[in-house]
């Protein structure tokens, strides 16, 4: 396919992405790739993904220096996280090369497809990946942009021929609103990303906008359980507002979740949909990860997939990296590693973990606050999550893109959870900590690796010092 053809827009066929390593950034560069555009860009540090790039005649430079756009780039592909002084932005800007935001870039890929955009505060990786595998197991052929990888680096987007494009829709900077979706999926909506909302009314007004672009005719699925999505479905439900589909254990729920059946690592669950029960099962534990997949399975049958066959396909979902991603045995020990860091989503996957080990086994979590705003706002809550785990090792706020913030740090942690009777030690050093987890741990405890910044490094080091 050549850099002209139709199904690339215009002013992408030779795009330079800034960040092209991030987990939003690569899934579009792929896809771009996929269609036969002559993709390019930069990272501060060489990876995995970045190696999955390359295979596929991406050019990735490692670095940001101005000298990396290339004088025929056609747009520069950014995100919210590229500060203005990035010299590569700052040259695209002094040599006038149009600057593209991310969801820009995917709103026109999505443009001529059956788009359907998940959207929630928690749980938007989970199933828009349960949704992508069930509709390529069915050999429908979809597009999929997801915020993390299926089993493999670079597994996180899919240029496929067969008109569905799934992705995920990221509220955190309201970014969701430039897709004009065929069905929206709201999981769930609370307070988060403190520093660009200043408060759930804001939040609530953002996914007002999100259900606002819905094309005519299209289809909201949405949960009938949640308390935020409950109180969004009341303000959108109306003249105008698209067909609303609710979904959850609520009596009154369209497709009704009657029974969740933990089984384990997975779940058996039972939806009562157009008067019919309907069994599946779930390969990954914990309820909210069965609510995810019946999203999924009403999101399917909006855009004309037969239940049972999508309700058959969901059970072929085995997991995303670092959604609840087992990372390895030894010493009879489990390492697991979590992406939660939102309140709601530490306690979630501490419940689903709990409910799948064993009576004797113990849960002890290595945990890293993300942001400063998010730990400023909600580091009580995280820290009463912990009071989950039988014992936590707490690590510094991992910055991302944000600045210190006097007086915000993982003490405001690891106090809330002392105080709320947890047992848990403040770790400055990480390089300490692999040491520190294999003296905790005995054989029959499950370890996991929580945060959405570079804890995860750790699951692999924790696993060859317990087996040393």
């Amino acid at each position: 396919m050549s850099p002209t053809s139709p199904s690339i827009p215009p002013a992408l066929d030779r795009p330079h992405f800034i960040g092209i390593g991030g987990a939003g950034m690569s899934g579009i560069a792929k896809i771009l790739a996929q269609r036969g555009a002559v993709v390019a860009g930069s990272d501060a540090r060489d990876s995995e993904t970045a190696a999955a790039l390359r295979a596929l005649g991406v050019t990735v430079h490692i670095g940001h220096d101005a000298a990396h756009l290339a004088p025929e780039a056609s747009a520069v592909v950014v995100s919210s996280a590229i500060r203005a002084e990035n010299p590569e932005l700052a040259a695209a800007r002094d040599r006038g090369v149009p600057v593209v935001h991310r969801s820009d870039a995917l709103a026109a890929l999505m443009a001529g497809s059956r788009p359907i955009a998940v959207a929630g505060t928690h749980g938007k990786t989970t199933t828009t990946s349960m949704l992508a595998v069930a509709l390529t197991a069915l050999g429908l052929e979809p597009s999929y942009a997801i915020g993390g990888d299926l089993d493999a680096p670079g597994s996180n987007a899919h240029h496929g021929d067969g008109g569905i494009f799934v992705a995920e829709a990221d509220e955190s900077d309201r970014s969701f609103h430039a897709y004009s979706p065929e069905v929206a999926v709201v999981l769930n909506v609370e307070l988060d990303h403190h520093a660009n909302y200043a408060s759930l009314e804001e939040i609530h007004r953002s996914f007002e906008t999100f259900v606002g672009k819905v094309r005519p005719g299209g289809t909201l699925v949405v949960s009938a359980d949640q308390p935020g999505a409950v109180e969004l479905t009341s303000r959108v439900r109306g003249t105008g507002s698209p067909r609303v589909v609710t979904v959850g254990e609520a009596e009154h729920a369209d497709v009704r979740i009657t029974r969740i059946n933990p089984r384990g690592l997975t779940s058996e669950v039972t939806v009562l949909l157009d008067g019919r029960l309907l069994t599946f099962t779930v390969s990954v534990p914990g309820r909210h990860y069965a609510h995810n997949a019946v999203a999924a399975l009403a999101a399917g049958i909006a855009v004309g997939v037969p239940a049972r066959n999508l309700a058959a396909a969901l059970a072929g979902y085995t997991g995303v990296r670092r959604r609840l991603q087992l990372k390895g045995e030894a010493a009879g020990v489990q390492v697991i590693d979590s992406y939660a860091h939102h309140p709601t989503e530490m306690a979630a996957d501490l419940e689903a973990i709990r409910g799948a080990a064993g009576p004797h086994a113990r849960v002890l979590v290595v945990f890293q606050p993300h942001l400063f705003s998010r730990t400023r706002e909600l580091g009580a809550e995280m820290g009463g999550a912990l009071a989950l785990a039988d014992a936590s090792v707490v690590l510094d706020v991992y910055p991302a893109r944000e600045d210190p913030v006097p007086g915000v740090t993982s003490e405001i942690v690891v106090g809330a959870a002392r105080a709320a009777g947890a047992d848990v030690t403040a770790a400055h050093d990480a390089a300490a900590v692999p040491e520190a987890v294999a003296g905790m741990a005995k054989a029959g405890d499950l370890v996991l690796t929580m945060g959405a910044g570079d804890v995860t490094d750790l699951g692999p080091l924790i696993l060859a010092r317990l087996d040393s």
